[in-house]
Parts: structure tokens; sequence; C-alpha cells
């Protein structure tokens, strides 16, 4: 691949070779690239002469993203970062966020059970790779449906990792708080520490708004009082799509209980996303 050309709003940015050479910096943004033959990549980029760019959470993603190689979590393609440019070049998702879908009742009624299911399995599958399998391991720490990205086929993304931490297993990995309002683990309010079990929470949260189509809100704090004959499809499942078959319902509902177990307000109770990740595929 010999260039990238952008254009945004008539201004062009250009990267030789992949090398760490750019000629403009636009704002804080996402933008799509077509590269020849007709490869498409996603380009984050950062404001080059703000004060405010985010210098460490761009090297954050960058040392999250660089050694991992996982099929739910996006795709790292190269970077460029000097004093004045900062840019991520990364693969291009068709579908676009999770967010974007269920927020959106024309395309939350595409998105029928079984693939909100695989959704919540891919995700599943990536935090646990990211936790239990890479040394040493790696917390999100900003999980949520924004940051769920999904290909042609629905498969999702983890992405944006702005805000991970790589963890030292003999460090309490004291942190200033970071995540997504409504996501955010209640101890990290009293504790300051990040680990796994803060993932564990917000993606306890994400498979419950998968399910509802919307963010489940104060339903998250009555779930200790909630009886199990509460909390069924009937009750809590996204209107605007049919019900399931009743295969697939035995899934959701296993999607189901797991978020509840992933969202105990203790996390010394909540489980691993490695236990999660057995219980959803053996479902």
């Amino acid at each position: 691949m010999d260039s990238l050309l952008i254009d945004n709003n008539g201004k062009s940015l250009h990267v030789n070779h992949w090398k760490k050479k750019v000629v403009i910096i636009s704002i804080l943004q996402v933008l799509m690239a077509k590269l020849q033959p007709g490869n498409v990549v996603a380009v984050k980029k950062l404001h080059s002469s703000s004060e405010n760019v985010d210098h460490s959470g761009f090297l954050n993603e960058v040392g999250a993203l660089t050694n991992i190689r996982h099929r739910n979590i996006v795709k790292l393609y190269e970077y460029c970062s000097h004093a004045r440019n900062l840019i991520l070049i990364y693969e291009y998702l068709e579908n676009g966020s999770l967010g974007s879908i269920l927020k959106s009742d024309v395309l939350a009624k595409e998105l029928d059970w079984l693939p909100r299911v695989n959704i919540v399995k891919g995700v599943a599958n990536g935090l646990a790779y990211m936790h239990h399998d890479c040394s040493p391991p790696i917390v999100h720490r900003d999980i949520s449906i924004s940051n769920i990205l999904l290909d042609s086929d629905y498969e999702a993304r983890i992405s944006d990792f702005g805000t991970s931490k790589l963890l030292k297993l003999d460090s309490s990995n004291w942190t200033a708080v970071a995540g997504t309002y409504g996501y955010i683990a209640p101890e990290l309010a009293y504790t300051m520490v990040a680990n796994e079990k803060c993932d564990v929470y917000s993606f306890g949260v994400v498979a419950l708004e998968v399910v509802m189509g919307k963010h489940p809100g104060e339903l998250i704090t009555s779930l200790p009082t909630l009886s199990d004959d509460h909390l069924v499809l009937a009750n809590v499942g996204d209107s605007r799509i049919p019900p399931p078959s009743s295969q697939i319902e035995k899934e959701v509902m296993s999607v189901l209980r797991v978020s509840r177990a992933c969202l105990n307000s203790n996390p010394l109770e909540r489980p691993t996303m490695h236990q999660v990740s057995n219980l959803l595929m053996k479902a």
C-alpha cells in the first residue's frame, strides 16, 4: 500500500507508506478512509493544536491494541505519534456502534435475537481474552454500547482503549475514575481501584441493555430483590422485535442470568469473564 489520502471538508491528510508523517491533523474524530483497491479503514484523529490532547490516552490505546490479536477486538493497523500529530488507523466496521443501532427504532428492528446473543458472546470472549490471556492483563475500563463496534455480519469488536490499563499483578492499580456514566462499577466511587471486576460489571450492563434494547437504568439497583420469574423476556425484552424461538429464548435467558451475576454490587461475588464466556458458550 503506497498511501492514504483523506478528504475532510476540503482538508487533506496524507500518510506515505504507513510511515509516521502527517500533513494535517483535524479535530478529534473518527473518519472512514477508502484505500486502493477498495479497502476501507477507520482513522481516529486528535486536534494537534489543542492543549487538551490526551497523549496518555492515545498511548494507552496504542499499547493495548498493538499486541492484541482476537476476532472480537478491533484491529490496529498503524499509528502516528508526534508532538503535534496523533493518529490511529484501524479496521473499519461497517455497521458502526452497537449504541447507534439500539438507539434507532429502524435499525434495532433489524437486529434480531440470535445476532444479539452472538454480540454478547463476542464481547464476553474479547474481555475474557484481555483479562486472562494477555500478559499483563488488560482492563478496558470503558465498556459500553458506544465502544462495541459491529462488522457486516454483526459480529462484535471491542474498541476505544483510550482509558485502558495494563494491570501489574503486584500493584493495587489506583486510578482516576474512568468510564461512561451508567456503566461504571459502583465500587470505583470509593475504592478508586481498577481491576477486571469493573469490566465485568460494565459487561453486565451492556448484556442487559442488548436484551432490553435500552439502558436498564433503575432495574440494576432492584436486581437483588427481583424474583427469577420477573427477569424474563416477556417483562424486560426489547418489544421492537418479535419473540424468539424456544431455543433462542433459552440463550437469551442465559444472557439475563449472567448479566444479573455480573451486576452484583459486591465485586468479589461477580464471576470472571472466563466463567461468563464459558457459561454463554454452553447455553
